[in-house]
């Protein structure tokens, strides 16, 4: 992390004193605000039909110089990085001062935690040993079944460096590798085919993470969920019991539940968990973290775009809720502390309240029993889109893998399985809780306010009591 070769002020030769300098000149009279540097480059390559049919790289460098005072939020950004520019943007956002105390906010703590690696992914393997990787990855897949009619590969690569520098002499530099692999398979019989897909990633370079075994692992599950859909008949309508598997599923949760426990909607009452501080909003066994600090996790940060060391903040503990993931801004609104979940797409966007890797711990139940347990109802195993209403909690996500649950035992695949129901009602009907807890395996970006970000979920088996399930059946 001491290498100023890999400094964007360094880069832009700009001194760190006199920029400080500068920073403090132009943030003086504001409660908070920082400013914000950051330098990225990105590679994406898709393979589809037996040949490379896309292939893009990118560089972006930029600042964002923000003041804050009270609710109000001055926001400038530039893709020139000098003091000229920090200069006339501290012009910018200076009409959100006036009037206010100028007593700045409590510096974030510092952290020396490593939580992944410097490498730069894109730099190794060169362009053409990933272009050779995706014609394996290809040729692998029409070897495994006759019934392969389509595939389609990609790999995609980020290195990103942030700097931020806060008026109070507060200094934060982060290294931010990113890795994506992503396998889509179409495969048919007769006048029927049928789609399965399987996607990896987390913050490690390409070396350590693409490896053989991994790659065949990828291949193997989207062609066994291809061949399952293959297979399937159309999903029941109706109210069912439902048992969610463990590690994607957990992106109900993110949606339905997640959003909805982020500071900014609960303190100006639009999250359905409004004004429900120290409630039951859950089943009793229900416990729900947003954890930052996993290692080579693709939510997870060292410290978030404000400078705030992230954490392990538990949002629902055995039902009641207990926490919100908050940036500087909402949690000294609210008269409470940060906790790490400041983030912003890139120097171009403001922070604000958003998930890292957002988790339900396991339970005490194995995931044979819960499903022995159910007489008629759908085993969900991975689902696609979803939308989510925040304010009344109500959401809707498709399932891209599901089966039916006959006497307590797995019975026919289905397809165009809709789960369909309200956040806060959903977590109540909880029944039973495993022992399984697993993560995603690093495929999951973010929406919010029109800004991505990546995030990862968690969860183990769930049973979720007489839920309702739109289905294609005739």
């Amino acid at each position: 992390m001491a290498d100023e070769s890999l400094s964007i002020l360094a880069r832009a030769g700009l001194d760190r004193a006199e920029t400080e300098a500068v920073v403090a000149e132009a943030l003086a009279g504001a409660d908070d605000g920082e400013l914000y540097l950051e330098y990225a480059q990105s590679e994406g390559l898709v393979f589809d039909n037996g040949r490379l049919s896309g292939a893009s790289y990118d560089v972006r460098q930029g600042f964002g110089l923000r003041a804050v005072a009270g609710e109000a939020v001055g926001y400038a950004h530039a893709g020139e990085v000098s003091l000229d520019a920090i200069r006339r943007a501290g012009e910018a956002v200076a009409s959100v001062k006036s009037g206010h105390s100028g007593v700045l906010a409590e510096p974030p703590a510092g952290t020396n935690r490593r939580l992944y690696t410097d490498e730069n992914p894109i730099g190794a393997p060169s362009f053409a040993e990933k272009v050779t990787l995706l014609e394996q990855i290809d040729a692998y897949a029409r070897a495994k079944d006759p019934r392969v009619r389509q595939v389609s590969a990609s790999l995609a690569g980020s290195w990103q460096v942030v700097e931020i520098l806060r008026p109070d002499g507060t200094y934060r530099r982060d290294i931010r590798p990113m890795v994506r692999v992503n396998v889509s398979i179409v495969a048919g019989q007769g006048d029927r085919q049928e789609q399965g897909s399987f996607g990896m990633g987390g913050r490690e370079g390409f070396g350590q993470f693409v490896t053989t075994e991994r790659w065949q692992y990828a291949v193997d599950q989207a062609l066994r969920q291809a061949l399952v859909n293959l297979e399937a008949i159309p999903a029941p309508a109706g109210t069912f019991d439902v048992v969610l598997g463990p590690g994607w599923p957990g992106v109900m949760l993110h949606e339905a539940v997640g959003h909805g426990l982020e500071g900014d909607f609960n303190r100006r009452g639009e999250s359905a968990f409004a004004g429900l501080m120290g409630q039951q909003v859950a089943a009793k066994g229900v416990t729900v973290v947003d954890d930052g600090t996993i290692v080579d996790r693709r939510g997870s940060l060292s410290f978030d775009d404000e400078g705030t060391p992230t954490q392990t903040t538990t949002l629902i503990e055995d039902g009641i809720l207990v926490g919100y993931m908050q940036d500087r801004q909402n949690a000294r609104l609210m008269g409470m502390k940060a906790t790490g979940n400041g983030r912003r797409q890139s120097y171009a966007h403001v922070p604000m309240p958003r998930m890292t890797n957002t988790i339900m711990l396991g339970g005490s139940h194995q995931p044979d029993e819960i499903l022995s347990s159910v007489k008629n109802g759908l085993y969900m195993v991975s689902f696609g889109g979803g939308q989510v209403d925040i304010t009344s909690g109500k959401f809707v996500f498709a399932s891209t893998e599901a089966y039916m649950i006959e006497n307590g035992r797995i019975g026919a695949p289905v397809k165009g399985a809709m789960l369909i129901g309200n956040g806060p009602d959903a977590m109540r009907r909880v029944s039973m809780v495993g022992n399984d807890m697993a993560l995603d395996l690093g495929i999951g970006t973010c929406g919010k306010s029109g800004q991505g970000v990546p995030v990862g979920v968690g969860q183990p088996t769930l049973r979720i009591d007489q839920i309702t399930v739109g289905g294609t059946a005739t």
